[in-house]
């Protein structure tokens, strides 16, 4: 049974007759390719705005196919199926195509408005950013005793143990641990750290 498309003006092109008209788009037919876009708009609409789901993005998507309609006319080959199948085919990949963009789109600024902990990457503004943060600590850091500095560098920098910092001090370890605590009490009141 061959398809039939209704154009706006009420009457009937049948699939034979798309093929037809197709066939002379091809070859620059713009008064073919009117009577073709009239027949083929609204399908195409439809089929488009099913898978976009918004109303002028489907209008701007259908415009889009028709234009392609036009300027591939001559890729169509009747032997591989009917003018309204290509058609809705190039209708239905245009669509999805935009729908996969408009994602990829969104998810791009979503990840530059919040970026995750894999997000955006800023090699500069991170090395400027850790030179900052040392520059706090060292300041935080000076702002100590000298007893508390030396206990809590070595622990902290030199990765030595209360018990190795008290030999190294010279120092009983609860002293140490003392120094130390009250340190770092210090140092995060200095850097404003929440406890």
């Amino acid at each position: 049974m061959p398809a039939e498309t209704r154009p706006p003006d009420g009457g009937t092109v049948s699939g034979h007759d798309a093929d037809m008209l197709l066939t002379r788009t091809a070859r620059g037919d713009e008064r073919a390719f009117e009577v073709l876009y009239d027949a083929v708009a609204a399908p195409v609409h439809g089929l488009v705005r099913r898978v976009v789901r918004d109303p002028a993005m489907a209008e701007e998507v259908t415009q889009e196919v028709m234009i392609e309609v036009w300027r591939s006319a001559a890729r169509y080959d009747p032997a591989r199926g009917g003018a309204m199948a290509w058609i809705l085919t190039i209708a239905h990949r245009r669509a999805v195509d935009r729908v996969r963009r408009e994602q990829a789109a969104g998810e791009r600024e979503a990840r530059t408005v919040h970026p995750g902990p894999g997000g955006a990457h800023d090699p500069v503004g991170e090395r400027v950013e850790a030179r900052l943060e040392h520059e706090r600590v060292r300041r935080c850091l000076g702002a100590l005793t000298h007893l508390q500095r030396e206990s809590v560098t070595l622990a902290y920098y030199g990765g030595h143990s209360y018990r190795e910092v008290a030999a190294l001090v010279g120092a009983p370890p609860n002293t140490v641990r003392t120094r130390m605590r009250d340190g770092i009490i210090r140092l995060r009141d200095c850097l404003g750290v929440e406890r």
